[in-house]
Order: C-alpha cells, then structure tokens, then sequence
C-alpha cells in the first residue's frame, strides 16, 4: 500500500496521511501482562513496510516504556534510514525520581530540556522531529515554555514544534515565539468541540492538525466495554465519564448508526470515521493508535474511503457537535486542557 503524504504547518513538516499512536503499546490500554512487545514490534515494522513513517509516543507512556520500545523495534531503520522516519514525543509532566509515576505538569524549561535529552536516549536517535508540550503548564507562561523548544531546535535536537490540547489564545502567544508546525488534539466524529475556534486559528496561523483518538478509544467501534469493567485492569478507560455508567448505554446508539453507516458504504467502522477525519481537511492527520497488526492494516483502509456530500449531510445529522452525553475526560484531566 502507498500512503499519500500531508504537510503539518508552513514549515517543511511532510508526514504519512496518517500516523500511528503507539501509546497503548506499553501503557494506559488493557491489562500490563497481556501486552506483548513481540506484536508491537511487528506492527511498527508493518507501519513502516505499508508507507507509514509517522510515530507518536511520549515521555509519559510508560513512564518512559514506550520510547524504549520504539527504538528498540526501530533502531536499524532510525540508524539506516533516519531522514524518511518522523518521530514525534512529548514533555509537559513531573515524573517521581523512580521513573515510575507523573506527579503534576511541569512545562519550566529547565524541565523542557531534561525531559528531550531521556527522550533522545530512549528513542536512540539525536534529535527528534516533533517535539510537544503535552499539557499546559498554567504556573509557566507559554512563552518560557515555547523558547526553550525554541533552543532545542536551535541545538539541532529537535526540528519542528507542536502543542496539544491548547486553545486559540495560547496557540496565538506561542506561534509568536517560534513558528508551532501542529497542534495535537481530540478529534473524531463524537468530540469535535474543536471546530469551532482551535481549527479555524490553526488554519489561519498556518499550523497542521493531529487527531488523536479518532475511534472514541474503541468505543466508536463498539469494542470498549463500560468504564467500571476497567478498574480491575487498571486501563485508563475507568475514568472515561462518555463510557461510564448511564453514558455507556445513552452513547451506544452512535455505535449502531456508525456500524450501519459502514456496512452500507462497505467499509469497516474503524475506516469510516478515521475516513472522515481525513476529508475535514488536507492539514488534519489522524493517528489511530493500535498495538496489533491486523488493526492497524484495517486503519489504513481508511485512506480509500470517500464520502458524498450527502454522507457528510448524514454525519451532521447524526453526530453533530455535542451529540455524545458525558464529558471526554474528568475534570481534574479537563483542567489541563485549553480552549
């Protein structure tokens, strides 16, 4: 399969049409014991073998696990082939001297630095070519923040910069200080509250779009199972207020009108709502996270889906802006978001 590319941002950033969240290969999804890192080795040399070139990991998953991962599973390719891989990581959370727990946000730029020289050495490369703040930090300003990435590309450790979950005004402070190539955040048929004000200023700024958890978590794909299921797996899921109690059952109707939606297209779910993602615009990259092969090879199927006008009339009818009861995260998760 040949992946077409997409630019992020106006300054030279060119990436797969879409990328692979590798979060869940080593953290947050499903159940320590049952994740097999032999599989998610397989799916990234997959990734790779099907035109993807496109790898979203963070300091925080894990603590620190999954860009071990990812440079272990790419380490010949990342020595061989560097320039055709783009690997893009985050910073933004204290993390306790064990390496074992995130224990606040921490966006100082002493913190900024520390954090991309654990990251280079885990991923085993000498720069990365996006760098995110992860969450905002209020007790820093963007501007601290935003200059020392700044330094980090200028250090020639990194290449381009990126935010996630912010709002318009500090994308606006923050391109000020260094030209911000993406903004990473949710975005999906059910949680498009960014449309109405963060898309609009990244289009105006020149800024590309990363949208992560383009499959509600499973949940869109009628795959994640109630929030209170999860808490002896101690998956992330439990604190998911759309797929807990009440919300589970209110929220299950956009599962049987997005499965009917596909079967009628002929296509799969999973394809049809990464799909539409992917015509909201040329500067939007979805990238659906997966730890299995046979998954992700589904996800990319989603590059061949086109929808008529009268499919996209069909989603404003039935997955409108707020149509999903319940908030995306709980608040103490919502206070580090911006909007």
């Amino acid at each position: 399969m040949t992946l077409p590319t997409r630019k992020l941002g106006s300054q030279g950033l060119e990436v797969s049409a879409l990328g692979l969240g590798c979060m869940g290969m080593s953290f947050a999804y499903g159940r320590a014991v049952d994740r097999d890192p032999a599989e998610a080795a397989a799916t990234l040399q997959t990734a790779l073998d099907a035109g993807v070139n496109f790898f979203d990991t963070a300091e925080v998953y894990g603590p620190h696990t999954n860009e071990e991962l990812i440079g272990q599973a790419l380490r010949d390719v990342l020595q061989q082939r560097r320039s055709e891989i783009v690997i893009a990581t985050k910073f933004g959370f204290r993390i306790d001297a064990n390496g074992a727990a995130l224990t606040a946000v921490d966006s100082r730029p002493e913190n900024v630095k520390r954090a991309l020289d654990g990251s280079l050495r885990r991923l085993g490369v000498d720069h990365v070519d996006l760098y995110y703040q992860h969450r905002i930090d209020p007790s820093v300003p963007i501007e601290d923040t935003v200059g020392a990435m700044a330094d980090c590309v200028r250090a020639g450790k990194v290449r381009y910069l990126g935010l996630s979950e912010v709002g318009p005004a500090t994308l606006r402070r923050a391109h000020a200080v260094h030209p911000i190539s993406a903004l990473q955040s949710e975005y999906s048929v059910w949680e498009r509250g960014i449309e109405r004000e963060v898309l609009p200023t990244c289009r105006e700024l020149g800024i590309g779009f990363v949208a992560y958890s383009p499959l509600g978590r499973g949940f869109l794909i009628g795959e994640a199972k109630r929030a209170e299921d999860y808490a002896a797996e101690g998956d992330l899921r439990q604190h998911q207020p759309r797929i807990a109690g009440d919300n589970y059952d209110r929220n299950q109707h956009l599962v049987t009108a997005l499965a009917s939606f596909a079967q009628r297209q002929g296509y799969t779910p999973a394809q049809v709502a990464i799909g539409w993602l992917l015509q909201q615009g040329a500067d939007i990259v979805p990238i659906p996270g997966t730890k299995r092969r046979s998954r992700l090879l589904e996800n990319l199927g989603a590059v061949k889906v086109t929808l008529a006008p009268c499919d996209q009339f069909w989603f404003e009818e039935h997955f409108p802006r707020g149509v999903a009861a319940g908030e995306r995260y709980p608040e103490r998760m919502l206070s580090m978001i911006g909007r």
